[in-house]
């Protein structure tokens, strides 16, 4: 009997948030997924909130009947879509634990999650939760930048650095995009075109195209003189990609550019849902 595909959506209500709720909801309408909103409560907030007026206790009842408004929402327009269901919990911890403990603990496949990138003073870099989630989870990771909407993606836009992996990451993103007939460009990026670089695109290219059966794949190879990273916005802009993927492991082309400074690397891509893929 197959696993039913599990989403876990963390939310504070906050307007990223609950854009990430829409994505992972329109998401599990595809997968035929059970849907798990949480909500890890911050006590101090609720403590300034009560002004010593409401208590703690009262913040509690209002936000779980939020979560359940939430709920209800969300099963009124995607249950007959797809959604296999929705259902939220309450769970008291440190945000970050508290978000990976409940993921593991439902067996989860995926965790899609709102982060406000950066502020209009570029003083203050995407959500330090959102990056230590994408650090630690052991599951993949949906980011959705604030007043990023949904839409039905045209592209998704795959990061590469000729792994042995992109072999399984590359399925997971055709499954993803056959659902809604979305193209998908496999793009390594380097600061130089050597030959070294156009054999192993080749030798990729060659690998890939017997092994996945999807008919909507581009295989590009760019350089850019400064470093791949911002390379790498420079062709998510002009090719109108919609959604930026990449992989996360030991000696990936993730690892090289996120794993120093997290937060600042990943501030580049902050007006595109970003997909992190962990278990390829």
């Amino acid at each position: 009997m197959n696993k039913t595909f599990t989403i876990i959506c963390p939310t504070d209500f906050s307007e990223c948030s609950l854009n990430a709720i829409e994505y992972a909801a329109k998401l599990g309408e595809k997968y035929n997924a059970d849907l798990f909103l949480v909500h890890v409560p911050n006590k101090e907030d609720y403590q300034k909130l009560s002004s010593g007026t409401i208590e703690i206790d009262d913040q509690y009842g209002f936000i779980n009947k939020k979560l359940q408004n939430l709920v209800q929402t969300v099963n009124e327009e995607s249950l007959t879509k797809g959604l296999k269901s929705c259902t939220a919990e309450f769970v008291e911890g440190k945000t970050v634990d508290t978000i990976l403990e409940f993921a593991e603990s439902k067996n989860a496949d995926l965790i899609v999650m709102g982060t406000e990138g950066v502020n209009d003073f570029k003083k203050n870099f995407i959500g330090t939760r959102a990056s230590k989630v994408v650090d630690r989870s052991s599951v993949d990771v949906f980011l959705i930048p604030r007043k990023v909407y949904f839409k039905a993606p045209r592209k998704f836009v795959y990061a590469t650095d000729y792994l042995e992996e992109d072999k399984i990451a590359v399925q997971k993103i055709v499954e993803l995009a056959g659902f809604f007939e979305s193209e998908i460009d496999i793009v390594h990026v380097g600061t130089k075109i050597k030959v070294i670089d156009k054999s192993l695109h080749l030798t990729m290219v060659q690998e890939l195209k017997p092994f996945i059966r999807y008919e909507k794949i581009n295989y590009v190879l760019k350089s850019y003189r400064d470093e791949p990273g911002l390379g790498l916005e420079n062709y998510l802009i002009t090719s109108k990609g919609d959604v930026l993927v990449t992989l996360s492991t030991k000696k990936s082309w993730f690892d090289q550019l996120f794993a120093q400074n997290l937060s600042r690397k990943m501030s580049y891509f902050i007006n595109k849902p970003f997909l992190v893929l962990k278990t390829a």
